[in-house]
């Protein structure tokens, strides 16, 4: 089996009632998470990409945040919606979904060179 050419770590921490933070769980993470695993599976993806619990990522304001390295693609404000989209774009074809990018240069990707996972 080949090792995995991707990892998306997806924050599903949780956070008490009402910090001012909010907490990726409370906004659908899991779901997230599940959706993410579903489409690889689907796919036939799960052997080369692997999705990951995270912990607090330290983006917490800017939605359901996941990172996807080894490229360092920073997405908030994630939905059940954009899943499939994130598949197609950025893990089968190498694209970013740039209204996805979380909007602060702390998270900005580290290389604007992404490659297409090799099946």
């Amino acid at each position: 089996m080949p090792r995995y050419q991707r990892h998306i770590f997806v924050c599903i921490n949780e956070r008490e009632p009402g910090h001012p933070k909010g907490c990726c769980l409370e906004k659908g993470s899991a779901e997230v998470r599940d959706k993410i695993k579903d489409e690889l599976k689907k796919r036939g993806l799960a052997p080369i990409v692997r999705a990951n619990n995270a912990g607090c990522l330290d983006a917490c304001e800017f939605g359901v945040t996941l990172v996807i390295y080894p490229e360092g693609i920073w997405y908030g404000g994630v939905k059940k919606e954009d899943v499939e989209e994130i598949i197609d774009r950025t893990i089968v074809n190498g694209e970013v979904v740039q209204r996805l990018l979380i909007p602060n240069a702390r998270y900005a990707p580290d290389s604007l060179q992404y490659t297409k996972v090799q099946e």
